[in-house]
């Protein structure tokens, strides 16, 4: 399933400073019975957003008005715990388009990159620049380039590097997942087969 190209996205962020957020407090396990990547934005951070009477929390980032756009910054040891694709998912179906984090699980960053949604490793120096900016103005904007691997806070300039897989990278830059990035191979493949001697 191909996905929108990533290059560069400039947004504002959305705060979620905890530690240990796993997997199923992203999307919970009764939630992980349909198969398709649809719906599960709705039921992100579900008992975090949601009183057991289904009224929305005020006092969780995903409910506050203030906070909005396609970044999500993370506490560290984000996204830890079952390797649910899920929870990918559902970040992807909420509308984020790149989660931060001074430091990822790997299934969870593995999962990410697979589906569209870049997982960004910064310094626990700089996750905390950014965590007291979008504290001082809600609507502070970071600009994430994919092409130049840089994440930088547009006001100040401030910037630091990421690393990320080249293939990985190239896979985003075009839109593709694993499966697009064989079919764009295609006529290559062919090719190779039809001059393999039997």
């Amino acid at each position: 399933m191909a996905y929108d190209k990533f290059n560069i996205l400039t947004s504002s962020a959305v705060p979620l400073p905890i530690e240990n957020v796993d997997t199923d407090q992203i999307i919970p396990a009764r939630f992980l019975k349909a198969t398709e990547r649809k719906g599960f934005g709705d039921n992100l951070f579900r008992d975090w957003r949601y009183n057991d009477d289904e009224s929305p929390k005020a006092d969780f980032a995903l409910n506050n008005p203030k906070y909005s756009g396609q970044i999500l910054v993370g506490g560290k040891n984000f996204g830890s715990g079952s390797s649910r694709e899920h929870a990918a998912w559902a970040v992807y179906d909420y509308g984020f388009r790149c989660v931060v984090s001074s430091f990822f699980a790997d299934i969870f960053k593995n999962n990410c990159l697979n589906i569209g949604v870049l997982p960004v490793q910064v310094s626990p120096a700089f996750a905390d620049k950014i965590f007291a900016a979008i504290e001082a103005d809600p609507k502070t904007k970071l600009e994430i380039s994919l092409p130049n691997q840089t994440i930088t806070l547009v006001a100040t300039g401030e910037k630091e590097s990421f690393d990320i897989n080249s293939y990985k990278k190239d896979n985003m830059l075009n839109g593709f997942d694993d499966i697009d990035y064989l079919q764009n191979m295609k006529e290559d493949i062919t090719t190779f087969a039809e001059n393999v001697p039997l």
